[in-house]
């Protein structure tokens, strides 16, 4: 059974940090793409960033986080992470952890975990 389960939301002051984790299971986590996305009320789910498998982990970001975000891995752990800082009262959503495996087109989500920017 797949399972992706995130971790580190909370609320948090306008210029303040967050570390998001995502800890998978089930999945063979060394061959899939993991990224974040993150949905704010009455609003669609947005892709926030994403990084792929190895060797290459390169990463890509929505230009509303970059310069703010960093995503990474621990293959060993099979956790990914995101990094925010200089957090906005517009950064304020659930943000979900998402694995991708373009070769099988398998796609799997986590539950999501919510991000509070606000004084």
């Amino acid at each position: 059974q797949v399972q992706l389960v995130e971790s580190g939301g909370g609320l948090v002051q306008p210029g303040g940090s967050l570390r998001l984790s995502c800890a998978a299971s089930g999945i063979d986590f060394r061959l899939y793409a993991m990224g974040w996305y993150r949905q704010a009320p009455g609003k669609q789910r947005e892709w926030v960033a994403r990084i792929t498998r190895l060797p290459s982990t390169s990463t890509n970001y929505a230009d509303s986080v970059k310069g703010r975000a960093t995503i990474s891995r621990d293959n060993a752990k099979k956790t990914v992470y995101l990094q925010m800082n200089s957090l906005k009262p517009e950064d304020t959503a659930v943000y979900y952890c998402s694995a991708d495996r373009p070769a099988t087109g398998g796609v799997y989500w986590g539950q999501g975990t919510q991000v509070t920017v606000s004084t």
